[in-house]
């Protein structure tokens, strides 16, 4: 059965105009002309120095792009975008949207007219549907419900895994879960997020881990025999996400009282043999 849930922290900005995709196509790291109705991008803005500021998925209902973002991160989003409009004929408002996720069977691909605007996430097929809607919804699960199946599947969420201006998007896996273009053209940020990925520059990887033990908290230091290896991010239960340094994945690993254990998704190209098939 499927499962939907809402995501309450969840919002959409909505970016119209007749110069809508052009004017997005130069600033985040996707293909903006890929979108369309029932066809939705995943896609980063990054700093001019190519550091990680927000993610988003880029939807449309024909007429506008809509921005499922973090609702903490859209009065930023909307202010940063707006430094790059000069000319462009666009605007940018905030969209009365409620924001919803489902996963698992495919009753919303059936009755997309019931569900609003939907599409696949294209992250990864077990990462289900995006799902936005004028009206609510009835939902079957919950939000921590969904953080338990992001977290098996290993996919970053937003501020929770990555830190703004520091972060780099090929550590956060952006790259196999087709988060950027690398045919598309320039994009602000593009000279790092390329150097990196064809000089083999990646050390570190945002992984899922399971903690035994103790939750740490978000930023506190994984260990291996004494020498700082990574950091802890989002957490849920015994599941939680780290970023560690690439020699550090085959290691056992401690933050605070917990242990530590990296647990490989198979969509990951990282040199560490522990993969394991995403269960949910």
């Amino acid at each position: 059965m499927t499962k939907i849930a809402a995501l309450p922290g969840r919002a959409a900005l909505a970016v119209t105009g007749e110069d809508r995709v052009g004017f997005l196509q130069g600033l985040v790291s996707n293909d903006v002309a890929e979108v369309a109705p029932g066809r939705a991008v995943w896609a980063a803005l990054l700093t001019p120095q190519g550091k990680w500021l927000a993610d988003f998925f880029i939807n449309s209902d024909g007429e506008r792009l809509l921005l499922d973002c973090e609702r903490a991160q859209l009065p930023m989003l909307r202010q940063r975008l707006s430094r790059y409009r000069l000319r462009s004929r666009v605007a940018l408002s905030d969209a009365e949207l409620h924001v919803y996720v489902a996963w698992d069977g495919d009753t919303v691909a059936a009755e997309p007219d019931v569900m609003g605007i939907v599409a696949r996430d294209p992250r990864l097929p077990e990462a289900g549907w995006r799902v936005l809607s004028l009206d609510p919804i009835p939902t079957n699960a919950t939000e921590a419900e969904w953080d338990l199946h992001r977290l098996d599947l290993g996919l970053p969420d937003g501020s929770r895994d990555m830190e703004s201006e520091k972060s780099v998007l090929l550590e956060a896996g952006f790259d196999e879960l087709n988060g950027v273009s690398w045919t598309k053209g320039c994009f602000m940020g593009q000279e790092l997020t390329a150097r990196t990925k064809y000089r083999g520059l990646v050390k570190r990887r945002l992984v899922p881990v399971r903690i035994d033990g103790a939750v740490p908290a978000p930023g506190s230091p994984v260990m291996h025999n004494g020498r700082e290896v990574g950091t802890m991010r989002s957490a849920n239960g015994q599941r939680g996400m780290a970023l560690l340094r690439l020699e550090a994945l085959e290691s056992t690993l401690t933050s605070g009282e917990a242990a530590i254990t990296s647990i490989v998704p198979q969509w990951m190209r990282a040199a560490a043999p522990k993969a394991e098939t995403p269960h949910t």
